[in-house]
């Protein structure tokens, strides 16, 4: 039996439809007209890929321009991606470093449905440590590992997903949204976030975000560990440091190119 080429199975729609999805990799928003002339391919024919590919969330259309970008399930195949193929095989060695350099538990997470996971932990070595299970949903509001995916959302995301008030969980957790999004524009510039016993009364952590080749940021890299052992001045002069290169290694280890 003779062996045919994959590319004599290749079906032209499908293949244009890749086309027009590609064209997103270098530009946030695209228009008919521009996708036509690069693409070579009737204004039509554009148009009910672009129609298509909008009614199953890969595209969406900016009302206020017309234009079109990428949608929703593009990130979330990559985020899909990432996880089974690369975040956390990458991630291993990376945190059993992090925590050996300082002897706290390291976990990386990701959002999911309004709340932030842990996937993957690196437990401390002390007989005191903070465990964070696999797996278990977390407020975004009130933990470091969430804040850093907050941090990132676009402003009007924001708006319509937090409730104006808060869930409060210790005397220190900022129950307001909008005492919660000044922070989260200073998360944004500084590249790490802080939870001082916000989610739990006695315990400290700091994370930052991870971010892949697409400069998405498709996860959180954090350390945790007890109050008294995690004071703020362990925490900048060493937490901070050490956890923010980590971030930058991990994410250059997934394509992101900071230049």
């Amino acid at each position: 039996m003779v062996r045919r080429e994959k590319s004599n199975y290749m079906i032209q729609a499908v293949a244009h439809a890749l086309d027009v999805l590609e064209q997103f990799h270098t530009d946030g928003e695209l228009g008919v007209t521009e996708l036509s002339k690069r693409l070579k391919l009737h204004k039509n024919n554009v148009f009910r890929i672009l129609a298509t590919l909008e009614s199953r969330g890969y595209i969406e259309q900016n009302r206020s321009t017309e234009n079109y970008r990428l949608g929703t399930k593009c990130l979330q195949m990559g985020q899909t991606y990432i996880q089974h193929m690369g975040l956390l095989q990458q991630a291993r060695p990376i945190m059993l470093e992090v925590m050996k350099t300082c002897h706290e538990s390291t976990f990386v997470a990701v959002m999911r449905k309004g709340q932030v996971v842990p996937l993957e932990v690196v437990e401390s070595d002390q007989p005191v440590r903070i465990v964070s299970h696999i797996g278990e949903n977390l407020p975004l509001h009130c933990t470091a590992a969430g804040k850093v995916h907050l941090a990132f959302e676009p402003a009007e995301e924001l708006q319509r997903s937090l409730a104006e008030m808060l869930p409060q969980y210790t005397a220190h957790t900022i129950a307001s949204r909008d005492q919660l999004t000044d922070q989260l524009q200073g998360i944004a510039a500084s590249g790490y976030a802080i939870d001082h016993g916000e989610y739990q009364t006695d315990v400290h952590s700091v994370a930052v975000p991870i971010k892949d080749y697409t400069r998405t940021v498709v996860g959180s890299l954090a350390i945790s560990g007890p109050a008294y052992r995690i004071p703020n001045e362990r925490i900048q002069n060493e937490i901070i440091p050490l956890v923010t290169k980590a971030g930058r290694d991990l994410s250059s280890r997934l394509g992101y190119n900071n230049g």
